[in-house]
């Protein structure tokens, strides 16, 4: 069955951005409003805020006391921030960070803020809106109901569109996500040890989009292996010990676990955990 399309409400300023994430969200699952070149952008989504069901935001751009005015008049949406993992949340807690030279990655990240949304139970209008104000958002309005009953996004984590894993993209479009996921691994051993903020974000941007795109366990492990034969062999030409490298294989668990963990919460609460044995074989 076909999901609903999201209407995204792109805050991206940077036109090379605008036009990559634009060559990613093609198609009937996606509508891409740029907002990013109105005088006010946040103006512009307060004004139509039920429009939209999930945000783009770049990175720096948007002003904190635009985010602020968001967050007080109860206006939060699914969020995937464009920019640099440094382990800061620039909106609020369920929003996903992916780096710029990541947008491969894109449609994956946009399903995942909206089920991390969700799973968080993130309330719209919880921050300034409860009091009663004037300004306070409308219940029906807010998003965990509006995105279960219009897109009907409650069970997002076991509706991943099959369209979209790694094994049916055409093969330049796959060529392209695995480079893009290598590079999101990358970060992540580099933050590893030395910023833990940066690399749990680093870590769930990658493990998002390897649930989305159903990147399978051995690829992952492929991916790491590679990456530390290549870091082997760059300390040993510049003469550095490298023997700590093994140190990284808790960055692989770690993924890893996040991973099964992903898988666990995909299944539905309804669903026989007891597999029936093939025919021929005795309990």
């Amino acid at each position: 069955m076909t999901q609903p399309a999201l209407t995204i409400a792109s805050l991206l300023s940077d036109p090379r951005l605008v036009k990559a994430a634009g060559s990613w969200l093609k198609g009937e699952r996606y509508r891409l409003e740029d907002l990013g070149s109105c005088s006010d952008p946040v103006e512009e989504l307060l004004r139509r805020r039920d429009a939209f069901d999930v945000v783009l935001l770049q990175q720096g751009v948007t002003q904190p006391e635009a985010i602020e005015a968001l967050r007080t008049q109860g206006v939060l949406l699914p969020a995937v921030v464009v920019g640099e993992v440094s382990g800061r949340v620039d909106y609020h807690e369920a929003e996903v960070h992916l780096p710029q030279d990541q947008l491969e990655q894109i449609v994956y990240s946009l399903d995942a803020a909206v089920s991390r949304f969700l799973r968080l139970g993130l309330s719209v209008g919880r921050e300034g809106s409860e009091s009663g104000g004037s300004g306070a958002t409308p219940v029906p309005w807010r998003l965990p109901n509006r995105l279960q009953g219009r897109l009907g996004y409650l069970g997002v984590f076991y509706k991943r569109d099959p369209s979209l894993f790694l094994r049916n993209l055409p093969a330049g479009d796959r060529e392209e996500l695995l480079r893009s996921l290598e590079r999101g691994y990358r970060d992540l051993l580099i933050s590893y040890f030395k910023d833990p903020a940066a690399a749990n974000q680093a870590i769930e941007s990658f493990v998002h989009s390897a649930f989305f795109c159903d990147l399978p366990v051995n690829k992952v492990v492929e991916i790491h292996v590679d990456l530390m034969d290549s870091f082997w062999k760059q300390l040993r030409l510049e003469g550095h010990k490298n023997d700590f490298l093994q140190d990284y294989r808790l960055a692989l668990l770690d993924v890893l676990a996040h991973l099964c963990e992903m898988y666990r919460r995909s299944i539905p609460p309804d669903t026989p955990l007891e597999v029936p044995l093939p025919e021929g074989i005795a309990s």
